[in-house]
């Protein structure tokens, strides 16, 4: 149960409601203390997450006097109002946070963080942008960490300021937002300059490499001296002539040796 509102008396008129992101913002403000409306063109398969929120279907978008409009990056033509990505930042800032980013796996990687966390007893928030069974559903409203996703496609995840980041790769998918990869790079490695605590995910794959070619090698001995190469050499000699019957690794009585030591 959440004891701090920090957003208690704030009235939020969420624009694109029904969608996989701006459904969990609403309900999140909604759990955090704000009075909570909205509107979107059609039902999804989000909306009956928004049980007890009235929300306005089709024609055009009209907030209400006196509310704060939170508009959708899909909708942002439709009505003036604060973007949604401004938004998520309020949130993250608000409390503890993490925030998972990067061109592939974040909802996978979010949604498995926030159902670690409530595993352990933690009682997180989430933010997903998806569908998440085991979670329950694309929003959580615990009074611990809050975990979310941050979209580096259109640069809003720079506007987050969380205690702790993911990145999960870095490819250039969104050519409109990034000129090449050095760029995208470049503006990420600046953005988690500021984070407090960082796991990237290209950090994590190379070492998982090395302790398996580690592992390799210990099993796959390469000969370093003289005598060893002499043995090595016999055994293939031996196994090429089908004399599998022989002693692994015993050198034939009479036979000169291959490697002379120095």
């Amino acid at each position: 149960m959440i004891r701090h509102k920090p957003l208690a008396g704030r009235r939020l008129y969420f624009v694109g409601i029904a969608g996989s992101g701006m459904s969990a913002y609403a309900n999140v403000a909604r759990a955090w203390g704000a009075d909570v409306r909205g509107w979107d063109a059609q039902e999804t398969i989000f909306s009956e997450t928004l049980d007890g929120i009235e929300v306005d279907l089709g024609g055009t978008p009209r907030p209400p006097a006196g509310w704060e409009a939170i508009v959708s990056t899909a909708h942002r033509e439709l009505v003036d109002g604060t973007p949604r990505a401004s938004f998520l930042a309020e949130l993250v800032a608000t409390r503890p946070s993490i925030v998972v980013t990067g061109a592939h796996g974040k909802t996978t990687t979010a949604a498995m963080i926030a159902f670690g966390l409530r595993e352990a007893g933690d009682d997180p928030s989430w933010i997903i942008g998806g569908v998440v069974p085991q979670l329950g559903g694309n929003a959580g409203t615990g009074s611990g960490w809050l975990v979310v996703e941050g979209d580096e496609s259109d640069r809003s995840v720079l506007e987050l300021r969380p205690r702790l980041a993911v990145l999960t790769n870095v490819e250039l998918d969104h050519h409109a937002s990034w000129a090449s990869v050095a760029e995208l790079r470049a503006g990420l490695d600046a953005w988690l300059a500021e984070v407090p605590d960082v796991v990237r995910g290209e950090e994590l794959d190379r070492e998982e490499h090395a302790d398996e070619q580690h592992a390799r090698d210990q099993q796959e001995q390469v000969p370093t001296s003289a005598g060893e190469v002499r043995v090595a050499a016999r055994e293939v000699e031996r196994r090429e002539d089908g004399k599998d019957d022989e002693e692994p690794g015993k050198e034939p009585e009479a036979q000169l040796p291959l490697v002379r030591d120095p």
